[in-house]
């Protein structure tokens, strides 16, 4: 008789390429109506599963893996942060949680770019004016935004998208500074010719531009706080591709409607999707660019994450060790 295959339950809709693939392999439950799932829906989901695919907007919390079926092993996150997930009480109860680092670095990287140039130079408001009928012909004065070449671009976060993010503004003639938790190696400094600050709050009050490239950790949490915004020069401008709860939305925005800030890019809120309603309202005036957390949404990227996730699975049903194990000691 041949041995049942393991309940493979994904959360929300995946390519076809990939979903195909998991039939193939697994016994895959898929959520053809792309539908969130309710917290009630998770928790039986949970209870049933082999193993389990989320992805970033479903919150796997201690409350809900306490009542996790015996089943359960493996959560493989379909993306590359997890702090939707509680790690720390997965490990304790066993369950091993994966995710799939890498393989959006280029495309996040593309967008985080865009969103610079975007604000910058005003993209976003200018392209609005022509469909809606209000270009009346061009004027030297009439729609300046700010020349980019030249400025100081300061990264908090320098992984693997803060460096690729560096790459592409070097190519820009932006001076390229950065934060990280731990200093990259010379080599990198030298390549980049990055300039390394160990004070966040120094860098801050230098820069022309800032980035948010860390992982949302409880240290990251609100880490440009309220104090930290009011060190931004009035010129400077922030984008997020990272994760909305790194910034004090709030205070962000106050700093925008008084003009202590000069813009904002964000493609990550703090309530997501909830957007909070006076960024939009500055949207709409053009001071801020928003995007619906379509940072590393390319096709390449979505059939590679969902390659990593099948692999993570195939390796740890396979008895080994899966290539991407995010532990507690990671986050």
């Amino acid at each position: 008789m041949p041995k049942a295959r393991p309940l493979v339950i994904v959360t929300r809709r995946l390519p076809e390429r990939v979903e195909t693939r998991m039939r193939e392999l697994f016994d895959a439950r898929l959520n053809l109506e792309d539908r969130p799932m309710s917290r009630e829906e998770l928790a039986a989901a949970l209870k049933e599963a082999d193993v389990f695919v989320p992805t970033v907007t479903d919150k796997i919390d201690a409350a809900l893996l306490a009542g996790a079926g015996e089943r359960l092993k493996l959560i493989a996150n379909f993306g590359n942060g997890t702090d939707n997930i509680d790690v720390t009480a997965a490990n304790a109860r066993g369950i091993t949680v994966t995710n799939t680092p890498g393989v959006l670095t280029e495309d996040t990287a593309d967008m985080t770019m865009a969103l610079i140039l975007a604000v910058a130079r005003r993209i976003a408001e200018g392209a609005r004016v022509v469909p809606d009928g209000e270009w009346a012909g061009w004027s030297p004065t009439w729609m300046l935004g700010r020349r980019i070449t030249g400025k100081r671009l300061g990264i908090v976060g320098m992984g693997r998208i803060g460096q690729a993010l560096a790459r592409r503004a070097r190519a820009f003639g932006l001076s390229i500074h950065y934060h990280n938790r731990r200093r990259v190696s010379q080599q990198i400094e030298e390549s980049l010719e990055a300039t390394y600050w160990d004070s966040l709050d120094q860098m801050l009050a230098r820069m022309d531009i800032v980035s948010v490239n860390c992982p949302h950790t409880p240290a990251t949490y609100h880490l440009l706080s309220a104090r930290r915004l009011k060190l931004l020069r009035p010129e400077a401008i922030v984008v997020n591709t990272a994760r909305g709860e790194i910034i004090d939305e709030n205070a962000m925005a106050r700093m925008l409607e008084a003009g202590e800030i000069s813009g904002a890019g964000l493609d990550v809120f703090e309530h997501e999707p909830a957007v909070n309603p006076r960024l939009v309202k500055l949207a709409r005036s053009g001071r801020v660019v928003l995007l619906p957390h379509m940072g590393s949404a390319t096709i390449e990227g979505r059939v590679d994450m969902g390659d990593k996730v099948i692999v993570n699975i195939k390796t740890f049903l396979d008895g080994h060790r899966p290539p991407d194990r995010v532990l507690p000691s990671m986050l």
